[in-house]
Parts: structure tokens; sequence; C-alpha cells
């Protein structure tokens, strides 16, 4: 793909991601605005904690669809039908799991209903996953652009209608539901593709025209072998990212866990630019190059870097500067204790700019269960540090901990890059 070309499909990309996390973000301004810190609270925790089981369920699988058909071409199509068994039973075994979580002697009422209900939410952005690694294989950058901002899209449409054409006071349980019945057609519209894939019927690119491919026979629980390191980094990540949300709810209280959580949205919003960068466009052109072209690999991770600290920093003043005005004109008076919050957590942004350069290449070839190892410590230490630091300092506890977290995953990635990835005659 030409300069022109690439840069055209991250724009597109990044336009958009843009769309669809601006979608989220409105979304959580009228909640925050609707419903109050303190539901606002419960219903971020409870989203989190959904989310974490919906990583345990189907474990890494779509990740694994990158590097497999990297390494194999044409001939990983025979890991699809196997693959989507294993998402299947997987998803099953969650399900049980997250209705058993809901009603553990510590939840109260509203957060266990909401959590059921939300489990519909998991199916839907499971597929979704799914889906969107498919058309990362393609490089269908606009039709995953559209696919991706259609959930975020759909759920804000009916809210908006919800509260201003309907007129309907908004609670943690009607939200709940919305969530839900997006996701149920978020499935719905995923199985054609599925069964597309399954009789390799996609347009695959970077490895020529379709071939004649293995015919050797993949298990799931060879399927588990492959994706596992991709589950347990997923999860890791999402441990030392957003794990704060529903820890600062069970350690400080519903409220202050509203508070933390319109930092954290400010912050995600901020990390697309590399999320997009190094997740959706140079992912499977990374798993390419370091097994076709190691100096192309080396070359754009170094220019990769340069890029990623200058628009970190950029974007680390931004937020420092405008933080107060943002929050107090966008979520309300109300919400004046995120500021400190989000001042804090804008030192993670150059941070984890680099953190995603540096991490990306630790995916390819035989550096994944490196990497994992680097994410579980770190997921680790988050954990410890939040138990720490909560109970003494409330959510800015969190947000010490978030920016300690970032801090040790760059050193380690860059550590793991240098002395495992890039060594002489990589």
């Amino acid at each position: 793909m030409s300069f022109k070309k690439s840069l055209k499909a991250v724009s597109f990309l990044w336009l958009g991601s843009i769309l669809g996390s601006g979608s989220t973000f409105v979304i959580y301004i009228i909640l925050a605005r609707e419903i109050g810190p303190s539901s606002f609270g419960i219903f971020s925790s409870a989203i989190a904690t959904t989310m974490i089981f919906s990583l345990l369920a189907g474990f890494g699988v779509a990740q694994s669809w990158l590097k497999i058909f990297g390494e194999e071409g044409w001939s990983g199509i025979r890991w699809v039908k196997p693959s989507l068994y294993f998402v299947v039973l997987t998803l099953a075994i969650i399900t049980v799991f997250l209705a058993v979580f809901s009603k553990l002697p510590f939840q109260d009422a509203v957060t266990s209903r909401i959590l059921l209900v939300l489990t519909l939410h998991m199916y839907g952005f499971i597929a979704i996953e799914l889906v969107t690694s498919k058309l990362q294989l393609e490089e269908g950058y606009v039709n995953m652009t559209i696919w991706k901002l259609l959930p975020n899209l759909l759920r804000l449409i009916s809210i908006l209608i919800s509260v201003f054409i309907l007129g309907i006071e908004l609670d943690v349980y009607k939200i709940a539901f919305i969530y839900a019945f997006v996701g149920v057609l978020s499935l719905l519209i995923s199985l054609p593709h599925f069964l597309k894939m399954i009789e390799g019927d996609f347009g695959l690119k970077g490895h020529g025209n379709k071939k004649q491919v293995q015919n050797n026979i993949v298990k799931i629980s060879d399927v588990l072998k492959e994706s596992w390191p991709f589950g347990l980094a997923t999860l890791f990540a999402f441990i030392y990212v957003q794990s704060d949300i529903i820890m600062v709810k069970y350690l400080a209280g519903d409220e202050q866990a509203g508070y933390y959580n319109v930092g954290y949205v400010i912050l995600t919003a901020i990390l697309l630019i590399p999320s997009i960068l190094f997740g959706k466009f140079l992912l499977p052109k990374y798993h390419r190059w370091a097994n076709q072209d190691k100096p192309k690999f080396y070359k754009v991770y170094k220019l990769s870097n340069i890029l990623m600290l200058i628009l970190g920093i950029l974007a680390m003043l931004f937020i420092l500067i405008g933080s107060e005005t943002f929050i107090i004109l966008v979520f309300g008076i109300e919400y004046y204790d995120s500021i400190v919050l989000m001042n804090i957590l804008a030192f993670c942004v150059p941070i984890s700019f680099l953190t995603y350069s540096f991490g990306a290449v630790l995916v390819t070839r035989k550096h994944m269960r490196l990497k994992v190892v680097f994410m579980g410590s770190v997921a680790v230490f988050n954990i410890l540090a939040n138990l720490l630091l909560i109970p003494k300092f409330g959510p800015k506890g969190a947000a010490l901990a978030t920016v300690g977290s970032n801090i040790l995953l760059m050193a380690l990635y860059f550590w793991g890059a240098k002395k495992r990835v890039f060594v002489k005659g990589f």
C-alpha cells in the first residue's frame, strides 16, 4: 500500500473511530447529567464488569486470527469453524459465571439486575470484535469503520429519542435495556459474516489470490493454544486500564466511581489515536512484515516511536490546560471533583502513546507470550496499588495507580522490543 493510500486508510479509520467514540462520549455526557454521579458510577462499574467477562468469552480468538492468517495465508481458513465453536462454548460458560457473580452477597439489587441484562450486550460485543478481525484481514477499512461505528451510533440514537423526543426519564435499568437491545441486534447482523468466512468467501489481503489451502484438522484445543496469549493480554490490559472503576465503586462508593469515570472517558477518547493506528491499521501489517520484510518492520517501529512521543506530549498539555473548563462546561458543576482526577490521568497520555508503539511489535511471531507476562505483572501491580491507595486517597489513589502501572508497562515493553524483537540479525 502506497503512503497516500495508507494515509487515506488511517485517516478514515480515525474519522470513524472519532465518530464512534464521540457517540459513546455523548452518551456518557447525557447519562452523567440525567442520572447523577451515584447512578452513573453504578452503571459505569456494571459495564466494566460485563466487559471483563466478555473478554474471557472467546479468549483472544479475534486477535489470534490476525496472527494465524499472517503466518498461514489462505490456509488460515481451516481455523475459522473450530474458532467459532470455541467462542460459543466459552460464551456459554462465561454466561453462567456472570449470572453467579451477579448474585453474590456483596452485590446490591440494582447492580445485580443490571449485570444480568447486560449479558446480551456482551454477546453483541464479541460478535462485533470477531467481524472486525475479518474486515481487518480484508483491509476493508471503510466497511470496518462503519461496522465499529454502528453499535455506538444505535445506542446514541436510542438514548436521544428516549430523552429528547419521547421525554422518557432515564434510569440505570432503561439504559441497560438499550445496551442489551443493541447487543442482540449486533449479534444477528454478524451471523452472515461468520457463514461466509467459514466457506472461505472473503477477500484476504497480502497473500495473493486464493490458493490451495491446508486441510489439517484443527481442534478446539488447538484454538485455545493459539488464542490464550491474546486472551490473557486483553484481559490484563483491561485490568490495569478499567478495573479501577470497579474497585473505586466497591472501595470508595458509587458516587466516587462516577467522578472517576468522567476522567477515564476523556482519557479513552484521547487514546483513540494510538489505538487505531496500531490496533486496526498496523497490526495485520506487523504480522506480515515480521515474517516477510523485517527491515521495513524496524523502520516503521522507529518512526512510530517518535510520532507517538510528540503527539502524546501535545495531548497531555491540551488536557492540563483545558480540563477544568471542559469538564464543568460539558458534564456540569456537580462533576467538579473529576477535574483533579483528569489532571492526574493526563500524565498517562504520552506514556500510553509510547506504550502502544513499543507493545505493538510484541504481538508478532513468538513474542506474544512475553507480552502476556509483562501485562500480567502490571495487572497484579495495578490491583495491589489500588487496594493500597484507594482506601487512603479515594479515586485519586486509583488515578495514581493507573499512572504508575503505565510507567511500568512502558518500561517493560521497551525492554522487550529492544532485547527480544529487534536484536542483531532479527
